[in-house]
């Protein structure tokens, strides 16, 4: 279940550039995507001029020549990896283009990385552990992708282990914002059209506001922590679909007959964990982090999207 202009930024000689001179260029990859617009909102509200964000279309994660040109024109201190293969149903009919995306891609990267020392920030998914036991799943938990999606960026996470140290994976779960296709925008768009909506009930996970990760990306580069590695990210509490729905409908001021939707009666050609709520434990230790709880952050959202009308 599952874009924003540049303000006129200060120069270098101001002082008041984020990170500018300190940590080196910022490279976005997969920059049309929610998260990477996400980014870029969040670097235009910080005054982050030191960064290039690369659509699909400009810099595909697959193409080794067009990519190394890249990295030798930026020389990039870190490197931020949004693209991906989402389509959690098609992949299971689209296997080799969902792994060439998910695991091949994160790997050319990685291998650039390397030897420019450059560090990779890499988005990856919940849909890693198969979750049939209803605890907090931690980063020592062993995954068990019950999809092709889930597996191929599983895979993804162990290319970039595998070729380099210093990396950043980050976990996440739920992803939405005012950008982009998501869950939030679906289900703003079905109120409107439809006296009823059916909506899954027995899968739990957390929402995640994909401009609350955004800032955490940032927070982390500013750090400038060596503590790499993987860590789980997504805003606090705990809900169904059918109680992010509720919500959605409950803020938005939506008038609309939701109705309770059990797994076995939505069958999808993917299946999903039933039960993938993180611990985030780690994340908040090392960066010292104080994560929004999730309807807090959807009430700012929706906020936003009225005022955009």
């Amino acid at each position: 279940m599952n874009n924003l202009h540049n303000p006129d930024l200060p120069s270098e000689a101001s002082g008041n550039s984020y990170l500018q001179g300190k940590k080196g260029n910022i490279i976005v990859f997969g920059a049309s995507g929610q998260l990477g617009q996400c980014l870029k909102y969040v670097a235009a509200k910080k005054n982050i001029t030191n960064i290039s964000f690369l659509p699909e279309e400009k810099a595909d994660i697959l193409n080794k020549e067009l990519l190394a040109g890249i990295f030798a024109d930026e020389m990039p201190a870190y490197v931020i990896n949004c693209a991906a293969y989402t389509a959690v149903d098609k992949a299971e009919d689209e296997v080799d283009l969902a792994r060439k995306i998910n695991r091949d891609g994160p790997a050319n990267l990685a291998a650039l990385c390397r030897p420019r020392q450059s560090t990779l920030i890499h988005v990856s998914t919940d849909f890693v552990f198969e979750g049939t036991i209803p605890k907090l799943l931690t980063e020592t938990d062993q995954p068990k992708p019950l999809n092709i999606y889930g597996l191929t960026k599983l895979q993804g996470e162990a290319a970039i282990s595998g070729t380099i140290h210093k990396y950043f994976i980050l976990r996440t779960s739920w992803l939405y914002s005012e950008y982009g296709n998501n869950f939030v925008k679906t289900m703003l768009r079905l109120g409107q059209e439809r006296d009823e909506v059916g909506v899954i009930a027995d899968q739990i996970g957390t929402p995640t506001y994909a401009i609350d990760l955004a800032e955490t990306i940032f927070n982390i580069i500013e750090s400038g922590s060596e503590e790499y590695g993987i860590y789980h990210y997504s805003n606090e509490g705990t809900a169904s679909w059918y109680d992010f729905a509720k919500a959605i409908f409950d803020i938005s001021g939506t008038v609309v007959k939701l109705k309770p939707v059990k797994t076995t009666e939505y069958i999808t050609k993917a299946a999903r964990p039933a039960f993938s709520v993180m611990d985030k434990t780690k994340i908040k230790n090392t960066f010292a982090l104080d994560i929004p709880y999730w309807r807090d952050s959807l009430e700012v959202c929706i906020g936003k999207l009225k005022v955009e009308g």
